[in-house]
């Protein structure tokens, strides 16, 4: 699990990387939970994810927004966080010229800032978004909603109640040949405190069949 540290747009950005054997293997960058709140990449979800990817062969990487453990700068209300991982996507894929497929997933605060930068990178060809929140943060910009992915939620969460993404969902506009699948793990809270391999299951189960479905050129 190298330790990596790239340019960020305000300082160093601290990140683990872990390639894959094969040339064009597909790339997932990982974001973690609010920063402000104390999340890290190293919170469980957030490697949780990361591993599960390593295990399908994705090149995958994971970094600390801005102000968080050795990354350099300081939190910026999801402005700054964005330029972030825009700039860990540009490194990911550079490391990778060869891949044919980029996906994103992020957990909480991480889902929102991925789902921002799947609207300016046409290449991400699907997400994983755990616990999106819904009630606290603005996703009107999906319109429409460019790439199918998954939402796993917990029907426990005490953040935001599964109704909140239910309702989300049923108000974005959806481009032409997405869909938006929701997932909710009985049981678990915001946190899966208890629930974590269930969700993981859940993850792995849509990736079985998102990984078998033809290769396209989002640009076509």
């Amino acid at each position: 699990m190298p330790e990596v540290i790239i340019n960020g747009p305000n300082g160093r950005l601290e990140c683990r990387y872990m390639p894959s054997e094969v040339p064009d293997a597909p790339t997932a960058l990982i974001l973690h939970p609010e920063p402000d709140k104390g999340g890290t990449m190293n919170n469980r979800v957030t490697y949780s994810l990361y591993k599960h990817f390593q295990a399908r062969g994705f090149a995958v990487l994971r970094f600390n927004f801005r102000g968080v453990g050795r990354s350099q700068g300081e939190y910026d209300n999801g402005e700054g966080e964005l330029s972030d991982a825009a700039t860990a996507m540009d490194w990911l894929q550079a490391q990778n010229p060869a891949s044919r497929q980029c996906w994103i997933a992020g957990f909480s605060f991480g889902a929102w800032i991925g789902m921002q930068l799947m609207m300016r990178r046409p290449e991400i060809r699907g997400f994983i978004s755990v616990t999106p929140p819904a009630l606290t943060h603005d996703f009107s910009f999906l319109a429409p909603c460019p790439a199918s992915g998954l939402i796993v939620h917990g029907e426990q969460d005490e953040q935001v109640p599964p109704d909140a993404i239910h309702k989300l969902v049923d108000r974005l506009s959806i481009q032409k040949g997405v869909t938006i699948d929701i997932d909710i793990v009985p049981g678990a809270n915001h946190f899966f405190t208890d629930h974590l391999d269930p969700m993981i299951e859940r993850v792995g189960t849509y990736l079985d069949t998102a990984l078998t479905e033809p290769d396209f050129d989002p640009l076509a």
